[in-house]
């Protein structure tokens, strides 16, 4: 069984990034988004004109919160081999429940893949008052280049 990591939200944040789960690099440094090859951090600093990307998880997440950005994973724990979603089994989601009514200005859920998307809707559905975006999955599974995933998130921060 492997778990997710804590959320990291706070009262002033307006809009959630939501993977599905953690692959193996990321399990391994206790970081979201931690292969190399992964393009989520490149993204979010290229949006916000912070480049280079932090190599300190911390400073990371300072840029997340200081544009009203979380993140969280979909589901609480899982068995998965490997770090690909099509080998998620036996998974429980994350109380998502108990996460908007604690941060109720969250008004925006930004997928990172389809895969986060499909789990999410298959337990919560459409919330009220939140509106729902799916990103190209940054993981380096998907072939997509950098500067395309780049592309179609540009309007959505």
């Amino acid at each position: 069984m492997i778990y997710s990591f804590p959320f990291f939200v706070n009262s002033e944040t307006e809009i959630l990034i939501l993977g599905t789960m953690p692959g193996i690099a990321s399990l391994e440094k206790q970081e979201y988004y931690a292969h190399p090859h992964n393009h989520f951090w490149k993204i979010i600093y290229t949006l916000f004109d912070k480049l280079p990307v932090a190599s300190v998880f911390e400073e990371k997440i300072k840029l997340l919160q200081a544009n009203k950005i979380g993140i969280w994973d979909v589901l609480e724990n899982c068995e998965r081999k490997g770090s690909l979603d099509i080998h998620i089994k036996n998974h429980k989601p994350n109380d998502f429940k108990s996460l908007f009514k604690q941060y109720p200005n969250i008004k925006k859920i930004i997928f990172n893949g389809k895969e986060s998307h499909r789990y999410f809707i298959k337990n919560f559905g459409q919330i009220k008052g939140i509106t729902y975006y799916v990103m190209p999955s940054t993981s380096p599974a998907n072939t997509m280049s950098f500067e395309n995933k780049l592309k179609k998130l540009v309007n959505l921060f």
